[in-house]
């Protein structure tokens, strides 16, 4: 299962994530949402029993195993769902294991696995659309701690000149208050599907991005930056701009893999990345440091 802030995607697949049936369900009410994924299970369950369940949501979630609210959405500004839980439903209705993590997450993991990342336990897979995910994956496991990986809402240095306030309603211009497609609608007063490339916004775009990524790139050394999602796959020049924005951040300090590398690319599985997320995370089990709610 996917859960989007629009619509979720339920879907069968075998071992090799060749999808068997696939479902959309209207992201609404909890009530309502849930009640309709799990009416496709069922019937799903009434014809061939599935193995595991594996739930890429968005968030923020709670994926400490330790935690009261563990497989609980908790601070979402989305209306109605904040801390609703989703894995303990599941797994009470369903005698399999539910894996669960955030949708940045399982399509890292998807990446990892059918994917550009293949063969790679280091790596960040980053999303840049509604909002701006980033799916941090550290000797093959998504992070953890006090938290998942919000490298979104980082704050960053601002360009000289601009002192526009952001848009993100938790952190004002923070990355995800810069760069994601609301923010850019929102500081131009309207959609920005059809602005030219030259337009000054994607400059502030891609220096959000390249510092996060510069930060990414310091703390944890990611082998590869995938940069998708809907803001960046219909400009995919922006990759490269990021790219090079990047390098000159770094300057000589830290040693890239060369430009014709790929070391910034796009996604491997575009825009299929995401659905396939949590069929990655159905087959990663404990590689996903997700707890086995079954039992």
């Amino acid at each position: 299962m996917e859960l989007g802030g629009t619509k979720c995607i339920v879907a069968l697949a075998d071992a090799g994530h060749a999808i068997i049936d696939q479902r959309s369900i209207p992201t609404t009410s909890p009530t309502e949402t849930l009640a309709g994924i799990e009416a496709v299970l069922d019937e799903w369950w009434h014809v061939r029993a599935f193995a595991s369940l594996g739930v890429a949501s968005f968030g923020p979630v709670d994926l400490d195993p330790a935690s009261p609210a563990y497989g609980h959405i908790t601070s979402t500004a989305k209306p109605g769902w904040r801390d609703t839980p989703v894995a303990d439903r599941l797994a009470a209705r369903y005698p399999v294991a539910v894996t669960f993590d955030t949708d940045v997450n399982g399509a890292a993991l998807a990446e990892g696995r059918w994917g550009a990342a293949q063969g790679l336990d280091d790596y960040a897979y980053i999303t840049v659309g509604t909002g701006v995910g980033v799916g941090l994956i550290v000797n093959g496991r998504p992070t953890r701690g006090l938290g998942h990986c919000e490298a979104g809402h980082m704050r960053i240095a601002r360009l000289a000149g601009d002192d526009w306030s952001g848009a993100c309603p938790y952190h004002g211009d923070c990355v995800e208050g810069l760069a994601a497609g609301p923010a850019i609608a929102a500081r131009l007063g309207g959609r920005g599907e059809h602005l030219a490339g030259d337009h000054p916004v994607w400059l502030t775009v891609v220096d959000a991005l390249a510092q996060m990524a510069q930060a990414l790139v310091s703390a944890t050394g990611p082998r590869r930056l995938l940069i998708g999602g809907g803001v960046i796959a219909h400009r995919p020049y922006l990759i490269d701009a990021i790219d090079q924005r990047l390098r000159a951040l770094i300057g000589d300090y830290l040693q890239l893999p060369p430009r014709d590398a790929g070391y910034v690319r796009a996604p491997g599985l575009g825009t299929a990345a995401g659905p396939l997320g949590p069929i990655a995370l159905a087959l990663s089990g404990d590689n996903g440091r997700a707890k086995p709610l079954a039992e």
